[in-house]
């Protein structure tokens, strides 16, 4: 399969490249600036190319599957993220790429009683505006109805870890633990990813990975 990947270097994205070369994919992984990519790979090839400016990947993804961003924005900029769905969608749907398969956020994950994650008391002031935009992002994606976009929230809490490639799934509600908490690895995460990426689950639909 011929993936290209957006937000390659970063803590998601640099696992999610790992992980689909580990699979033997063809990815094509978008950078912005010079390289900091480490992967050496025959199927590997990597692009300049921002999001935010689409002329800069015109013409650049002929042949791809599957678009899968892990697009993050800077702090200050959180609201870059919807003029990057809006470009993601519109890139698939220019390039004819089969299927969009973005990281999102678990802001917009509910909790018993309906309330989403971000409104929660105690939810930190300083992830708000991510989370929100993530909100704002997914009502985009669910507005969509040409594209076949699929859109992952991790678990509450997501952080460098190990491998296990095991993980639970849910909906649009928080998935937890026996005591309560929302975990994923960075690289289970990527795990998840993939397994969406080569058995499509998910078509129009957002769902969530954590353990249980």
């Amino acid at each position: 399969m011929k993936i290209a990947l957006i937000g390659s270097t970063g803590n998601a994205g640099s696992l999610i490249l790992k992980e689909a070369l580990n699979r033997g994919h063809e990815v094509i992984a978008v950078v912005r600036g010079e390289s900091k990519i480490q992967e050496t790979n025959e199927k590997l090839t990597v692009i300049k190319g921002d999001i935010l400016n689409l002329s800069t990947l015109e013409n650049k993804l002929d042949g791809v599957d599957v678009l899968v961003s892990a697009f993050g924005p800077k702090h200050g900029e959180e609201d870059t993220l919807v003029q990057a769905t809006n470009n993601l969608i519109e890139l698939v749907k220019k390039s004819k790429i089969n299927r969009l398969v973005a990281m999102g956020g678990a802001g917009s994950l509910k909790i018993p009683g309906d309330i989403e994650l971000v409104q929660t008391e105690g939810f930190p002031e300083a992830w708000k505006p991510i989370a929100l935009a993530h909100g704002k992002a997914l009502d985009i994606y669910r507005s969509e109805k040409e594209v076949n976009w699929t859109y992952l929230s991790p678990a509450a809490l997501i952080a460098p870890g190990e491998r296990t490639g095991k993980y639970s799934v849910g909906g649009d509600y928080l998935v937890v633990d026996e005591n309560g908490d929302s975990k994923i690895s960075f690289e289970d995460f990527a795990v998840a990813i993939l397994d969406e990426v080569e058995n499509p689950k998910h078509i129009r639909s957002r769902f969530t990975v954590a353990y249980k």
